[in-house]
């Protein structure tokens, strides 16, 4: 027997509805091992089918363990934000509704919600009017897409197509880097077959371009430009020199890109803009939504100041594909994803439901409890606070012991940290130097949390130095 539909929707809002009920108690933290997940879920494929209610059931049971709380409160690792109410249930809509998001003509609907979101998007970041937007599965694919953008601009500029001619016999490229920068833009430089001229600039002890590395390395060779930078380092929230990198760069013919996976979001506030200073004056952009607007994964954005070339980089045709009129958009028109979700459905619902101030508020709360973080790890014995907390990151350095190197040190209280439950956080390294990574981006994080945070911190730190003590020191 196969239940219904809505017998299904069901009994999956009940087990949804549990999830929640517990999220308050539940232990930040993975409750189940490895091998307990393959042994719950693992075996050969049943040789007949099974009642679809049974199998939620039973991946209720299996898989839950295996969950990584990253909606908590307290979950301040891997730049993961949580998700609006309103997020979730408009995800849960769309399965229902099962849109394909890739023509006007196989969703209207679809389509005006993305038009309509993009424009938001573009005024809510001060970009240019006329700046064209897709919507991605995420920053990566973001980062792809102002790239292969900004490949076809600068070739078009040393008279080559290289959509129709390739990269053989092309103008040798040159594609400064910073040495910050996130691995999914090397990975898109290396799908566009640009690997080999990447040149890494230097960056200060923030993660920041260097200006002087920049200028030494911007004439050597005279052909197509491209520069990508960075407003929002991974580790410590830094942002390059946008401006003066823009202008230089422009000055040359080149195309300036920007990794902004979280950082974008801080130029929606008046207060925070200025820190980002020069963005408005890039050619590309990419930026997470699942990230700080905290919406369900996955689903990101990837915004071009030349439409024209943004287009014409990844539109595809085929004869049975139904062409939408001037008047209308074809979301495949502005990214490599054809078969895809009506993700932008899922932004106009959050962006609807929090207005401008109530975006502004997220990211100004956010940046506020970071620095009260950052404020109280930095005032306690054993540690230190490394970055300029700019945003809402917030990297935290371990002092050695006699025994402990700092790797050593840094990896215990991550790995306690990890196991506690009461707080979670990421490990990295930040300029060769093993450090922990807080994040803070979760629209449900408040100051409890982050002093919650703070103080296990301090007292793991502190039972690492003296095993077996009985009274732990507290954070500041």
């Amino acid at each position: 027997m196969t239940t219904a539909l809505p017998d299904l929707l069901r009994r999956v809002t009940d087990h949804a509805t549990e999830y929640e009920a517990r999220a308050a108690s539940r232990p930040v933290s993975v409750a189940a091992s490895t091998d307990v997940l393959r042994a719950a879920l693992g075996g050969p494929l049943p040789a007949h089918g099974q009642d679809a209610a049974e199998v939620l059931d039973e991946l209720v049971r299996g898989a839950e363990p295996g969950l990584l709380p990253s909606a908590a409160p307290g979950f301040f690792g891997f730049v993961m934000g949580g998700a609006h109410p309103v997020a979730v249930a408009t995800e849960w809509l769309l399965s229902v509704w099962d849109q394909c998001a890739a023509l006007h003509a196989t969703s209207p609907a679809a389509s005006v919600a993305e038009e309509v979101t993009a424009a938001w998007l573009v005024d809510l970041f001060g970009l240019p009017t006329t700046t064209s937007v897709g919507v991605t599965s995420g920053c990566a694919t973001a980062n792809l897409t102002g790239l292969a953008a900004a490949r076809h601009r600068v070739f078009a500029r040393h008279g080559w197509d290289v959509e129709a001619q390739g990269l053989v016999g092309a103008p040798v490229p040159r594609v400064l880097v910073s040495r910050a920068c996130h691995a999914t833009v090397l990975r898109a430089l290396r799908l566009l077959g640009l690997a080999g001229q990447i040149r890494m600039i230097d960056t200060d002890d923030q993660g920041r371009m260097r200006l002087d590395a920049f200028a030494r390395v911007l004439d050597d060779g005279d052909g197509p430009l491209i520069v990508c930078a960075q407003a929002g380092n991974v580790d410590t929230g830094a942002v390059d020199p946008l401006a003066e990198v823009c202008a230089l760069t422009h000055a040359r013919g080149g195309w300036v890109h920007l990794d902004a996976a979280f950082g974008m979001w801080a130029a929606a506030s008046p207060r925070l803009r200025p820190r980002l200073a020069g963005l408005a004056d890039a050619d590309s952009w990419a930026t997470d939504a699942h990230k700080w607007l905290n919406v369900p994964y996955d689903c990101g954005l990837a915004f071009c100041a030349d439409p024209k070339a943004h287009r014409a980089a990844l539109r595809t045709h085929a004869e049975y594909l139904t062409v939408a009129a001037p008047q209308h958009r074809d979301p495949v028109d502005w990214t490599p994803e054809m078969s895809r979700r009506a993700r932008a459905v899922v932004l106009w619902t959050t962006l609807r439901h929090l207005g401008r101030d109530g975006v502004v508020d997220l990211v100004e709360r956010c940046c506020a409890l970071a620095r009260r973080l950052a404020g109280r790890l930095a005032a306690a014995d054993g540690m230190s606070v490394v970055n300029d907390v700019v945003l809402n990151q917030v990297l935290v350095r371990f002092d050695p012991e006699p025994d402990r190197s700092r790797a050593e040190v840094t990896a215990a209280v991550t790995a306690a940290l990890q196991a506690d439950g009461r707080a979670w956080a990421s490990p990295t390294v930040a300029d060769g130097e093993p450090a922990l990574r807080f994040s803070v981006c979760n629209w449900q994080t408040g100051t409890d949390e982050v002093d919650t945070c703070a103080d296990v911190v301090v007292e793991l730190r502190a039972r690492l130095r003296h095993p077996g003590a009985l009274v732990l020191e507290e954070a500041p």
